[in-house]
């Protein structure tokens, strides 16, 4: 095992210095705008470095998974359509039918699906029959895109993905999934080199990007995984609930923006600086503190569901718990402009809050 994380971590390293060559000379680059601030072009190689890592591994370790094979063909897809994306800006229309189309196959070729949602309410199993299979493909491209709209700053994905990782490592552990485990811990290793790049950490000039190809990867083996294991009938090893604490944070920052577009008449797949990161940022947090911030939160919900699940915490109490969180959540983004207008105003700033309502949220 310590040789293959040796070996894991070095191929990472290789592989983002070889792509990020590769990504320059092709134009596959990310270039700041009224966004995006970082400076100059950007390689968007840590997916394709993530994927190639991943897909070694795999090779040598076919048995990580029930279905590999599938698994395999279903991040391979995402990683093209994810590359054109980076590349072309492609229409999020084509992006959602191909995740779409890969959580069918995922139902059809593997048998499971979010049909059992668990006792919520206290009053037994909920089960969805049919609208299990609609309800698997919103899941699918939820996850997908939750992972890929917290891709916000510096270090964000890279470390709420080993925050999420290491609590399926551990629940895989608990149930004596060790293959399946080693697969989590590979993806955390490998994230390791792209973090210390994406932060800057060996210099501006060797700096990468994630892109939509790494994040939008990142989102279905986790879906993958957590379909998996809170779903075989017989064999579950762990509850439905206990899934949704592991990726809390990426989950409710997701629905909460959606929630706010909505209101406001906008696409919800409509970019904008309205996520938590951008939140934490107006509250006066710097980058790496805002980093610190948000992986702190998302390791005490995984916490929360891990030790919800081995103290066997009613899934009731475990549910309610989560959507008053996510409530607080969703208010403090709808009036987040007077909370740090206020909060602002405390600390006489009054010209950033009057610069800041001139731009608008």
């Amino acid at each position: 095992m310590i040789m293959e994380i040796v070996i894991v971590f070095f191929l990472s390293f290789t592989s983002l210095f070889i792509t990020r060559k590769i990504a320059k000379k092709i134009g596959l680059v990310d270039k700041p705008d009224f966004r995006k601030r970082h400076k100059g072009a950007v390689p968007l190689v840590g997916g394709v470095a993530l994927y190639l890592v991943t897909s070694l591994y795999l090779f040598f370790n076919p048995n990580s998974l029930a279905h590999t094979g599938l698994y395999f063909f279903s991040i391979t897809s995402l990683i093209i359509v994810g590359v054109l994306d980076d590349k072309f800006d492609i229409s999020f229309k084509l992006r959602l039918g191909v995740q779409a189309g890969l959580a069918i196959l995922l139902m059809t070729q593997t048998g499971l699906s979010l049909d059992n949602l668990g006792n919520l309410f206290g009053y037994g199993d909920i089960t969805l029959g049919y609208f299990g299979y609609l309800f698997t493909i919103f899941a699918v491209i939820g996850a997908i895109n939750a992972f890929n709209m917290v891709d916000g700053i510096d270090g964000l994905l890279g470390g709420l993905s080993v925050v999420t990782f290491s609590a399926l490592a551990i629940m895989l552990s608990l149930s004596d999934q060790h293959w399946a485990m080693g697969l989590c811990f590979a993806i955390i290793v490998a994230m390791v080199p792209y973090i210390c790049m994406n932060l800057g950490i060996l210099g501006h000039t060797r700096k990468v990007f994630m892109g939509d190809a790494g994040s939008m990867m990142i989102g279905m083996t986790v879906i993958w995984l957590l379909i998996g294991a809170s779903q075989d009938n017989g064999h579950a090893l762990m509850r439905p609930i206990t899934a949704v604490w592991v990726i809390a944070i990426p989950l409710m920052d997701m629905a909460a923006i959606m929630i706010r577009r909505l209101r406001r008449g906008h696409s919800p797949f409509k970019p904008d600086r309205g996520h938590l990161h951008h939140i934490c940022q107006r509250l006066g947090l710097s980058p790496h503190q805002t980093l610190a911030f948000i992986c702190t939160i998302a390791a005490v919900f995984a916490g929360f569901g891990i030790y919800g699940e081995i103290a066997n915490i009613s899934e009731q109490g475990m549910f309610i718990t989560f959507v008053i969180c996510f409530l607080i959540y969703a208010f403090t983004l709808a009036y987040i402009w007077r909370i740090t207008a206020f909060i602002k105003r405390l600390k006489g700033k009054e010209k950033e809050v009057y610069i800041e309502s001139q731009q608008g949220m």
